[in-house]
C-alpha cells in the first residue's frame, strides 16, 4: 500500500513539475502625466500609440493631442484595438483611471507587450496644467 501511495505521489509531483505557468512578456504599468508627455510628445521614438478609452461624447469635450478614441465600454472594443500594433507602446487614459485599467487588462490579455495607464486619467493631466484639445 505504501508503495502504491509513493508511486502516486511521485506521479502527481512530476505532473506538476512538468506544467509551466503561462509566461508572458506583457507589461502593464501605471505612469504619471509627465511620463506620458515625455514618451508621446518629447521622444525621438514616434511609435507610441495614445488611446482615449472614454465615450465619444467625453472625447469631444477634451482629449490629449493625437489620441485616438476607442471606447472600452462598447461591444466592439476588442475588435477595434486589434488595429493597434501589439509590439509598440500603448498609452491609455480615461477620466480618472478606472476604465483605462480595465482596458489595460484587456490589452495585456490580447498579447500587447507594452501597455501604460495614465495615473488619474485626463483629470490628473489637466490638474497638472497640461494641454488638451477639443
Amino acid at each position: 500500500m505504501k508503495k502504491i501511495f509513493f508511486l502516486v505521489l511521485v506521479g502527481v509531483s512530476l505532473t506538476f513539475l512538468g506544467c509551466k505557468n503561462k509566461e508572458t512578456s506583457s507589461v502593464m504599468k501605471v505612469v504619471t502625466p509627465q511620463e506620458v508627455y515625455d514618451a508621446v510628445y518629447n521622444s525621438n521614438d514616434s511609435s507610441a500609440q495614445l488611446v482615449d478609452v472614454r465615450t465619444q461624447e467625453e472625447y469631444g469635450v477634451s482629449h490629449l493631442k493625437d489620441a485616438q478614441n476607442i471606447c472600452v465600454t462598447t461591444s466592439d472594443f476588442q475588435e477595434k484595438v486589434k488595429t493597434l500594433d501589439k509590439n509598440k507602446p500603448v498609452y491609455l487614459y480615461c477620466k480618472r483611471g478606472g476604465r483605462s485599467a480595465k482596458a489595460a487588462k484587456i490589452l495585456t490579455d490580447l498579447g500587447f507587450t507594452k501597455v501604460y495607464d495614465l495615473q488619474g486619467g485626463i483629470t490628473n493631466w489637466e490638474d497638472k496644467g497640461m494641454e488638451t484639445e477639443k
